[in-house]
């Protein structure tokens, strides 16, 4: 019979402690982990229970959790696990009326709000996770996950939209929809639900449009999305309860806009990392970053020249309203009006990023579908007021990266900040028999490099390259370092993400130190005449002893025409099986027979 294998239970227990966070020192709460711990020792009185984790505020109406963890080997759907966490917590309400109850053993985990098992993230999360589940101004970024991986599903198989974008798209107008009073309720038919979505859309986009009359696109696309016309009413009803309940989060008055969209864009665009237009999706994390990289504020008028779904235009317009004071200030509306500009040149990516502006309470940013490689998107640009880039240009040379790069920072105004995201090596490739870095210093200073962590994007690596736009180089050494992790992790079907919470200080951290431009033994400061990119340090070269005698076996044996091979399955076949093998614990005796040689 095969022996079950896996972590034991110390072990899982001890990861736990870590993850969720019960290792830190906190006033007003005993918090921890073990097994000899009662909960007599804990406050309550008379019952020798020991609980293999604990969170207890001394507030009694903040959350309490309780830990039950058990080895990787054990299955937590047996009813006896369940019934032995539920009968911890129970001598928690005595005290807490709010409890959290996790079954964990480091794969599984099962979650228990008031003794009811709820639907939850399927890693292990940080404390904070499971206290805001009984908040109500925090939005459930795995609920999200799990919604938006299920509209995607049922779109394609039930719905039969086989095109990814026009998933999005149906999927963003029907969010639209919902934002602005669609009537969208579950036993309507598949014309009804969407007639009722387009005509929303269009009223919505009345007053946006005498501002911005490219958002007819928008409508345009939606029309033009070919699906099922006899799809099943349980697949109906299903869509729309699913979109209602992400429409609550998007506009609630504590939402956060960002995030909720942000996991919406990258669930979806896990099947297709880049589209057939060269288009690579910034993950939000990496929007942030940056905003912060350049010192981008409320008053900052922000460029994204190759927009794509909007990413930067989004994370900018959330952070410099919370930054004006909130969305009902006279701030917030100029910041709408005037303060964000895009341009995208895939009319379908167009109408997504129309969409997601839309969603985020915003129709009159000023999108135009153009193509910066263009004389008419350099015009356009120079035309606006911008004083901070954020973008991520489309990578491949056939899509004119470098030439959008170029356009830009030859078109902004003089000194504008101006952040891209590259592959490390692309100031480096020839383009046109000509250095592309040394064309672009020409006209811009190239002021930072920061290499990003490898995993970011798939199948390339890159780089954060930090701009002063009209002021040539002029020879000048650059700043430039390696952010060689940002914490986020791996998980099943949902991508990277934060699920321990490491990116905040991570960022901070980084943020420090690329404005003092100290601290990190990763920073280097580089020749302008030799290197645009970051360079990796090479190993040490070192020669053993080890080395020097093989190199000098392996010439006498070639001077005296020794086979190599030969002899040293010679030699191996002679010590296995031409002695005495004896074992004492580590240890490994051979004796070779005296008769053979």
């Amino acid at each position: 019979m095969a022996m079950k294998s896996g972590r034991t239970e110390d072990e899982i227990r001890d990861e736990a402690k870590i993850i969720l966070g019960f290792n830190q020192k906190e006033s007003c709460i005993q918090q921890g982990t073990g097994q000899i711990t009662t909960f007599n020792q804990l406050g309550f009185k008379g019952n020798n229970n020991k609980p293999d984790g604990w969170y207890l505020p001394d507030d009694l109406k903040s959350v309490a959790i309780i830990l039950e963890t058990k080895s990787e080997s054990e299955n937590l759907n047996l009813q006896k696990w369940v019934d032995e966490l539920l009968k911890n917590t129970k001598i928690v309400s005595v005290k807490y009326s709010n409890i959290i109850g996790i079954l964990y053993n480091g794969i599984d985990i099962r979650v228990f709000k008031n003794d009811k098992e709820i639907e939850s993230s399927n890693v292990l999360q940080n404390k904070n996770y499971y206290i805001s589940l009984f908040t109500s101004n925090t939005i459930d970024k795995q609920r999200i996950y799990k919604l938006t991986k299920r509209i995607n599903d049922c779109l394609h198989t039930e719905f039969g939209i086989k095109n990814l974008y026009h998933r999005m798209i149906f999927t963003a107008c029907a969010l639209v929809g919902c934002r602005y009073g669609a009537i969208l309720v579950e036993g309507m038919d598949f014309s009804l639900m969407k007639n009722s979505i387009l005509n929303t859309l269009s009223k919505s986009l009345e007053d946006s449009k005498k501002q911005n009359i490219k958002l007819e696109i928008l409508t345009e696309v939606y029309s033009e999305i070919k699906m099922n016309n006899e799809t099943n009413q349980d697949a109906i009803n299903n869509f729309i309860s699913w979109v209602q309940e992400i429409s609550d989060c998007v506009n609630s008055d504590y939402w956060n806009g960002e995030d909720v969209m942000g996991i919406f864009f990258n669930e979806f665009n896990r099947y297709k990392k880049k589209s057939d237009s060269g288009q690579v999706f910034t993950p939000d994390h990496i929007t942030s970053f940056m905003y912060r990289l350049i010192h981008v504020n409320e008053n900052d008028y922000v460029l994204d020249a190759a927009c794509g779904s909007g990413a930067f235009l989004v994370k900018s317009m959330c952070n410099m309203i919370k930054e004006a004071g909130g969305n009902n200030t006279a701030k917030a509306k100029t910041i709408k009006d005037t303060h964000l500009y895009g341009i995208e040149f895939d009319r379908e990516i167009y109408a997504l990023a129309c969409a997601n502006m839309l969603i985020h309470k915003d129709g009159k940013t000023n999108l135009e579908q153009l193509d910066t490689r263009t004389a008419a998107a350099c015009t356009w640009i120079s035309t606006k007021p911008i004083t901070k880039v954020l973008m991520n240009p489309p990578f491949e040379r056939k899509y004119g990266c470098m030439q959008i790069v170029d356009n830009v920072l030859k078109n902004v105004p003089v000194h504008t900040e101006c952040a891209f995201i590259l592959p490390d090596k692309k100031l480096e490739k020839d383009f046109t028999d000509k250095k592309v870095g040394n064309k672009v210093l020409k006209h811009s200073t190239l002021k930072k490099i920061i290499k990003l962590p490898e995993k970011i994007f798939t199948g390339v690596t890159t780089s954060v390259f930090i701009f002063e736009a009209g002021v040539p180089h002029n020879g000048k050494d650059i700043f430039a370092c390696y952010i060689e992790d940002d914490g986020l992790e791996t998980v099943k079907n949902q991508g990277r993400q934060d699920i321990k919470d490491k990116w905040s200080e991570i960022e901070d951290k980084w943020v420090d130190i690329i404005e003092k431009q100290s601290g990190d033994s990763t920073i280097q400061w580089i020749k302008s005449d030799k290197h645009l990119s970051y360079q990796t340090p090479q190993k040490p070269f070192e020669v053993y002893e080890e080395d020097f005698l093989k190199t000098m076996m392996d010439y006498k044996m070639f001077k005296q025409e020794i086979n190599v091979k030969e002899l040293s399955e010679n030699i191996l076949k002679k010590t296995l099986y031409s002695g005495d093998v004896e074992s004492d614990g580590d240890k490994v005796t051979i004796k070779l027979d005296k008769a053979g040689d």
